[in-house]
């Protein structure tokens, strides 16, 4: 349904046999290995979505200015302001928090696992929620696949998804909430 660019695909191992020198770790520690991982590639997915949110709120910021209604462009009216408006502020929230997340990845802080899952957890439902009244600006062009905030919205759920759906980032943010 969405990330066309990105052909996901089964990979199946039968009958394979590694020598030690190919293993990552101890065994009996790659469960724990995948965990830390995901505290680095998770980023990563917020980094996507805010990509993802950037380009739709611009398709739709463009749109607005050149879409006229009643003898003005939509942009000029007070509810097309506030949706672009809140578009805009949730964008630059998600990215100070992607960018927040980066530079502890970078240093492997010791509140990494919160953040990397607080800014995929963010920046993806900002993405969701920034494609959508992206198409809601758009209006019956938004909804049509010939334009690319269509492609975004789709684009923008699946990044909910992978990494650990969102719920699982609240999970994973609440047990590592530094409560005493």
């Amino acid at each position: 349904m969405g990330c066309k660019g990105s052909p996901t695909r089964e990979v199946y191992f039968d009958n394979v046999e590694l020598s030690d020198d190919r293993r990552l770790g101890e065994v009996g520690t790659g469960f724990a290995l995948a965990m830390k991982t995901l505290d680095h590639t998770r980023i990563t997915i917020a980094a996507q979505a805010l990509g993802i949110a950037q380009g739709a709120f611009e398709v739709a910021a463009s749109y607005a200015k050149e879409r006229r209604q009643f003898g003005k462009a939509i942009f000029d009216f007070q509810a097309g302001q506030f949706m672009l408006a809140d578009m805009a502020m949730e964008i630059e929230a998600a990215r100070q928090l992607t960018y927040a997340a980066a530079a502890k990845s970078e240093r492997v802080d010791s509140d990494l696992t919160f953040f990397s899952a607080a800014s995929k957890c963010f920046a993806t439902d900002v993405a969701m929620r920034v494609t959508t009244d992206a198409v809601q600006v758009l209006g019956g062009y938004g909804y049509v696949s010939d334009h690319p905030v269509e492609r975004m919205m789709r684009d923008a759920k699946l990044t909910q998804i992978y990494e650990g759906t969102n719920q699982i980032q609240r999970l994973v943010m609440a047990r590592n909430l530094d409560i005493n």
